[in-house]
């Protein structure tokens, strides 16, 4: 973490929408965004170990729900049933994501915007929605 966490990227987003920055949060974040796609709390766990960054599951669990309740991240919840996080680049956290069934790596399709029309019954109110993609990603396609 930079010497004044307002100066990365991560704090400026943190700050930007209202939030104490904390060396966790700051951290946490960094991974997300360095990670390019979405990452399960084990997998962000051992990326702070592995940047020296000290850190309990109880503080991992608290921050991931901070950003994720403040917009900064989404969650969503895999083929493996694990939560993942990911940085939420486009506001609202409102687009489809990409499962592949080779190697387990899971990304946001930022610039896709599928057309799902849904029918509720009467009473009924769609709060959010989730729509998961499976199939082999570019990197495992390439064959052996």
């Amino acid at each position: 973490m930079p010497d004044h966490p307002h100066a990365s990227p991560a704090g400026t987003l943190i700050a930007a929408h209202g939030g104490r920055l904390t060396r966790t949060r700051v951290a946490v974040l960094e991974v997300l965004l360095a990670a390019g796609q979405s990452l399960t709390h084990d997998e962000i766990g051992v990326a702070l170990s592995r940047n020296g960054i000290k850190h309990d599951r109880v503080t991992l669990y608290r921050t991931l729900d901070w950003l994720v309740g403040a917009g900064v991240a989404h969650r969503m919840i895999g083929n493996d049933r694990a939560r993942r996080f990911g940085v939420a680049v486009s506001g609202p956290h409102e687009h489809p994501h990409f499962h592949c069934d080779r190697c387990g790596k899971v990304v946001c399709l930022e610039g896709a915007q599928p057309a799902v029309a849904v029918s509720l019954p009467g009473g009924y109110r769609l709060d959010r929605t989730e729509l998961l993609l499976h199939g082999v990603c570019a990197s495992c396609d390439k064959g052996p």
